[in-house]
């Protein structure tokens, strides 16, 4: 299994929405049974929520189901982890501090790395902009090149 952990601040906006959408791509190419995909907050401001209202509507307009519930990030999925793929360069060094002299560290990456053609790194936090919409469209072009560099790391 290759295990890939989605993470912004309070999982319910980005990363929850990057799970949904990575795992929706995974399924339509028929490599479920060769992934494990999860979502995590580095905060633990909203564990037991479901993912934000906009994120659900969001999801479900573009054929998305969400069943995401928030929980904060534990060093388990940190050890167990192929691919920690950050929201935004503020959950990265959250996640690098965390990690730092452990094999985890080198998983570590932004999932705006994954979109060459985007010149910017951080996906906005749609909580405070209320822009779920873009949110989206940057998470889906990201989750396309995670999941094309997936493919070639693992001849998949």
């Amino acid at each position: 299994m290759i295990n890939v952990l989605f993470v912004c601040l309070g999982n319910i906006c980005r990363s929850p929405m990057a799970e949904a959408v990575f795992q929706d791509m995974v399924e339509k190419q028929g490599l479920k049974e060769k992934f494990n995909i999860e979502s995590v907050g580095t905060s633990s401001y909203h564990v037991g929520d479901k993912a934000h209202p906009g994120t659900r509507r969001v999801l479900a307009n573009h054929g998305i189901e969400c069943h995401n519930i928030a929980r904060q990030i534990s060093r388990a999925d940190m050890d167990s982890a192929d691919y920690i793929v950050a929201m935004d360069r503020s959950n990265a060094a959250d996640l690098q501090f965390r990690t730092k002299g452990t094999p985890a560290e080198h998983h570590i990456h932004l999932l705006l790395d994954f979109a060459p053609q985007i010149d910017f790194k951080d996906v906005p936090d749609p909580y405070y902009s209320g822009n779920f919409e873009e949110v989206f469209s940057l998470v889906e072009t990201g989750c396309r090149g995670l999941l094309e560099q997936i493919r070639r790391d693992h001849g998949i």
